[in-house]
């Protein structure tokens, strides 16, 4: 992880997002809840509901769990990672639950895109300072998203697609990966955009300072 550096973050800034963070990670709860016990109503017969139920809480707590067990003697909560981190899972079960992926043709595409993209912001965040040039968080961006997205689409196949009939599978893979990486490279410029301009400073969990007169929480 790179060194972490201390800015101060506005208060209201970081309360709307452990707002957000702790309202996504309720519902989704509630929403893979209601899916594992009536699949017909989370749209989730043969798409791997019980992987789904699974794997998206273990996702959703996984920067808790290393936060509780490794950082938190040493930085704050990350919570705008661990936010970008929830709404994958979260715009994920919503949209099968809204019927969104049957009834839009193209919100399948968009989820690869902006969820990866949200995967690889999280994990700049978490691994790169605001002094990284464009040209590295590129690379990283580039790395990360199309390991990301290769991931999903191994964890998709063998979830449900390996029985399912009904789609190309070779094509929808083939985009999916594509979609992801493009969604990876767009976050990593959009957060390197907002480094320059100051308007995303920190670069993960800060350092803790007890001192009052600086604020290291975000």
């Amino acid at each position: 992880m790179s060194e972490l550096t201390v800015v101060p973050v506005r208060p209201p800034v970081r309360g709307a997002v452990i707002v957000l963070d702790v309202a996504a990670k309720t519902m989704l709860l509630l929403l893979l809840m209601t899916a594992l016990r009536y699949p017909e109503l989370g749209h989730l017969q043969g798409k791997g509901a019980t992987a789904r139920a699974v794997g998206y809480p273990l996702a959703a707590f996984i920067i808790p769990a290393a936060w509780f067990l490794l950082w938190r003697r040493r930085v704050t909560f990350p919570w705008i990672v661990d936010l970008l981190v929830t709404l994958t899972c979260f715009t994920d079960t919503l949209g099968n639950r809204m019927d969104l992926y049957d009834t839009i043709r193209r919100f399948d595409d968009l989820m690869h895109f902006v969820n990866t993209g949200a995967l690889t912001a999280a994990f700049i965040l978490l691994t790169m300072s605001p002094q990284a040039s464009r040209g590295q968080v590129f690379e990283r961006s580039l790395a990360f998203g199309v390991t990301a997205a290769l991931g999903w689409e191994i964890a998709e196949y063998y979830a449900f697609l390996s029985t399912s009939g009904v789609i190309d599978r070779y094509a929808d893979t083939l985009g999916d990966m594509a979609l992801g990486s493009l969604g990876s490279v767009a976050a990593g410029q959009l957060v390197y955009w907002a480094w320059q301009h100051h308007h995303l400073l920190t670069a993960g969990p800060q350092p803790l300072n007890r001192a009052p007169s600086r604020s290291t929480e975000f």
